[in-house]
């Protein structure tokens, strides 16, 4: 099937997005990355990213290479697209103090502090992002969203990746995607 939209992968960090990207890519969406940053600990499978995106505002000449495939921005990112093209974004959500547990975790393992900001606070910046972020998709009809929720896909994928194929065109390996499920990756519960 030929996609005459640009298809990514978004959310905060530590939301399941680069699960996502996995399984659009076995679904049969081919994902754009680099292959730069490595599996390790806290994405065993990878983390499907590719550098050019966190210059977009200041070269975006990068969209080129990504007609027909499937490519990961954090949420913030998807501020400085250009409006000349037509996005499907797939917005994962997670429990935020599961997402604030996960970084946490994360930095600790790569021995950077983790006290900037005290949890309640990190939760409260993080909802002020997601809610601008939100607002700006709303209010710009060339990018259309599903959000699909991280611990709900967990729990039970069939309604997400059911709900993924409608979105993007109803031809996607549902199987392979299902497949792709891996509920031992869900590690900081709240």
């Amino acid at each position: 099937m030929s996609r005459d939209y640009l298809t990514i992968v978004s959310g905060l960090p530590r939301t399941g997005t680069s699960m996502m990207m996995r399984m659009l890519d076995e679904g049969g969406i081919p994902a754009l990355t680099d292959n730069l940053r490595k599996a390790d600990e806290d994405n065993p499978k990878g983390y499907y990213e590719f550098e050019p995106v966190k210059k977009t505002k200041q070269d975006p000449s990068w969209l080129l290479k990504a007609v027909g495939k499937v490519v990961k921005m954090v949420h913030l990112l998807l501020l400085d697209l250009p409006a000349d093209r037509e996005y499907r974004i797939v917005f994962m959500k997670r429990n935020i103090r599961e997402v604030v547990a996960s970084q946490n975790v994360m930095l600790e393992r790569h021995s950077k502090t983790t006290d900037s900001l005290p949890e309640d606070r990190l939760v409260e910046v993080f909802e002020a992002q997601l809610q601008k972020v939100r607002a700006y998709l709303e209010e710009h009809p060339n990018f259309q969203v599903l959000e699909v929720n991280y611990n709900e896909m967990l729990k039970n994928p069939a309604p997400a990746v059911q709900a993924l194929n409608a979105f993007l065109g109803g031809d996607l390996n549902t199987q392979a995607m299902l497949n792709v499920v891996d509920p031992t990756l869900y590690r900081q519960r709240k």
